[in-house]
């Protein structure tokens, strides 16, 4: 029997966990939101690794990993602006980003060739860092940890790296557009 089917389970539980994590923030129960946020990043890291360590990788895997992760990453941007925990600013600036690069690949996809999901290292250091601030978000919501001041770090590191990343990716597949969907040689 084989267990291939176990990564793609792990990214739907994780998508079936982005309602309970909105929910209990939304009731300002931010230290249960926390353990799911973290339970759910932790199974973003297990689905991975099964994937690549016993080549269970698959289509339905492809697109279900960069799903389940926009979902919770966007869902809680957007309900920490709502309760104001977060600026509502900076969840636009995070959103718009997302909203550019789908349009933008949708339309590559359909007027070019099929996209193949190729992050790059600034939009890799883009995630971490809205992983992290979310994260930390959460925890001095619930914990009164860390200061303040990290928080307004990591928020700026957010808009420098999101705007970066969202540049980056408009050049790069601009050109390759040009180029009739030819990669950088």
């Amino acid at each position: 029997m084989s267990l291939s089917w176990i990564p793609n389970a792990i990214s739907t539980l994780r998508i079936l966990l982005v309602a309970p994590v909105l929910l209990l923030i939304d009731a300002g129960e931010y230290g249960w939101a926390l353990a799911l946020f973290t339970f759910a990043g932790l199974s973003d890291g297990l689905d991975g690794y099964l994937a690549v360590r016993f080549n269970w990788q698959s289509k339905l895997g492809a697109l279900l990993d960069p799903v389940a992760d926009k979902l919770l990453v966007a869902g809680m941007f957007i309900m920490l602006a709502v309760v104001g925990l977060i600026p509502a600013w900076l969840t636009a600036v995070v959103l718009i980003r997302d909203v550019v690069i789908v349009a933008g690949a949708t339309a590559y996809n359909f007027l070019i060739r099929p996209v193949e999901g190729e992050p790059t290292r600034i939009s890799k250091l883009n995630t971490t860092v809205q992983l992290l601030f979310l994260l930390f978000v959460l925890s001095r919501a619930a914990f009164e940890w860390p200061e303040e001041i990290t928080l307004t770090i990591l928020g700026a590191a957010i808009l420098v790296t999101t705007v970066v990343s969202g540049i980056d990716y408009v050049v790069q597949w601009s050109g390759r557009a040009r180029r009739g969907g030819e990669a950088d040689a």
